[in-house]
């Protein structure tokens, strides 16, 4: 029986299906992916799968953030209160965060822009890839997913849309993350407090330090389940139509020209 599966024999893939999830080369809009490393540190290079130096960026953030209080200076700031958030922020962390901040956003730009060369160099050698892995801890394969139910479960809870796509690693990160911040921003207590008509003992509990981290993450799952559930789609309707033509599609269809038309 022929094999359709990848053999390891091109020089460029452009998707890899593992045990922890599915890798891919697709397009990206450099201005978007450099606006999330804006947003907060890291998120970009995870958008690229870059995850190593996505996670490591991602926690300068927050030993560099937590330490130097900028997260109090932008709500006094946000307040009007600007002779509070000179005093609150430690210059000798804050010296330390821009340098590398700008890094972020610079690299997460470059990046993208030669992962879309390597894009447009797969898809012209457009070899076939595994589409489906089995092992004694996880089974991952192709298949379509619905892009708004992903968002719609990372809205939920951040972490869960990259579950329902089997992007282990990120879900993985995300979620621990998300624990952490909740806790220490004690979201649901001061959630309990709301739900109950407390308004002013809600902002009394709320540590405002660790809970200005809660926009990004949500609005980062939420984007990121929903653009790679579009993009799973798009490369699993790319391995099926490749299958079929090189399994089914094995000869030229020939039509011979009528007597009445020489």
């Amino acid at each position: 029986m022929k094999n359709y599966n990848n053999d390891n024999t091109a020089r460029r893939y452009l998707a890899h299906v593992s045990q922890i999830g599915t890798t891919q080369f697709h397009l990206r809009n450099p201005y978007i992916v450099a606006w999330w490393s804006m947003a907060f540190p890291g998120f970009g290079h995870l958008l690229l799968s870059k995850y190593l130096r996505g996670m490591a960026l991602f926690l300068w953030e927050m030993v560099i953030n937590l330490n130097a209080h900028i997260n109090v200076g932008i709500v006094y700031s946000f307040l009007g209160e600007f002779d509070k958030a000179k005093e609150v922020l430690d210059t000798r962390w804050l010296m330390l965060y821009l340098p590398t901040y700008f890094f972020g956003i610079w690299d997460s730009y470059r990046t993208t822009i030669d992962m879309n060369k390597v894009t447009l160099l797969a898809k012209r050698e457009n070899h076939r890839i595994n589409s489906f892995v089995i092992s004694p801890l996880e089974i991952n394969y192709l298949d379509r997913r619905k892009p708004f139910t992903a968002m719609v479960w990372s809205f939920l809870m951040p972490g869960m849309g990259q579950l329902y796509l089997h992007r282990i690693v990120t879900a993985s990160f995300i979620l621990i993350w998300m624990i952490v911040i909740t806790y220490f921003s004690h979201l649901a207590e001061g959630m309990n407090y709301i739900f109950m008509g407390e308004l002013g003992q809600a902002t009394v509990v709320f540590d405002k330090e660790w809970l200005l981290f809660l926009p990004s993450i949500y609005g980062f799952a939420m984007y990121d389940a929903y653009s790679n559930a579009v993009e799973n789609n798009k490369l699993y309707i790319w391995d099926q139509r490749n299958y079929l033509k090189s399994a089914y599609q094995k000869y030229k269809l020939e039509i011979k020209r009528s007597r009445l038309t020489k």
